[in-house]
């Protein structure tokens, strides 16, 4: 891969970093072949600096580093796009995302779209970091019973919900299912995408 790159005049590449899960761009970096390899080695990210010409380690000082699960490269070789799971916020502003400007706002139908992959990754950094009065860390700190008796709770909710066919309050039972559901998954570590390899191999037989 590497001799594929093209580096700059002043030896660096620009590195976009991209959400494996949520697919969202988070940062864009330069690196340089040495941070690259560090990159490889350690499977977090390394940039290299231009304004204190040295290499830094995402998250160092922060604790938000970026788990590398996958690194690739355009047509052109001269810029990589890396692929991770983050252990917190991007941006050192506290936003998730650098890219939180906006100039044009992507439509409301779109983002419901994403609506579950970006409920599992609140409930994912409930898990890992906490926050006063959450419900979904209270449920982490009670463990996988508390987390299956709710599970179980809500599903009898949706059976009562649909034989008093009422709409909305199947919906809202639902809703509640999904939730504890996701809780689940993230608690036994299961992605979204896993399930979806699992309906899509059923969905083609």
């Amino acid at each position: 891969m590497e001799n594929n790159l093209k580096y700059d005049e002043k030896g660096l590449i620009p590195a976009i970093i991209q959400d494996i899960n949520t697919k969202k761009v988070l940062m864009m970096a330069y690196m340089n072949e040495e941070s690259l390899e560090k990159t490889l080695e350690t499977k977090k990210t390394w940039f290299y600096s231009r304004s204190r010409q040295k290499l830094w380690n995402k998250g160092e000082t922060s604790g938000n580093y970026q788990i590398v699960k996958r690194i690739s490269y355009d047509c052109d070789g001269d810029t990589l796009l890396i692929e991770v799971i983050p252990l917190g916020n991007a941006c050192h502003t506290g936003e998730e995302s650098c890219f939180f400007n906006k100039i044009l706002e992507e439509n409301e139908e779109a983002e419901k779209e994403k609506i579950l992959q970006k409920l599992y990754t609140l409930i994912e950094d409930r898990k890992i970091n906490l926050k006063e009065g959450s419900y979904t860390n209270y449920l982490f700190e009670k463990g996988i019973d508390k987390i299956l008796k709710k599970v179980g709770e809500e599903a009898s909710e949706v059976i009562i919900g649909a034989k008093n066919d009422d709409r909305d309050e199947l919906i809202y039972e639902v809703a509640d299912l999904i939730y504890h559901l996701l809780v689940l998954l993230v608690e036994k570590e299961i992605t979204l995408e896993d399930i979806k390899k699992e309906l899509y191999g059923r969905y083609n037989k």
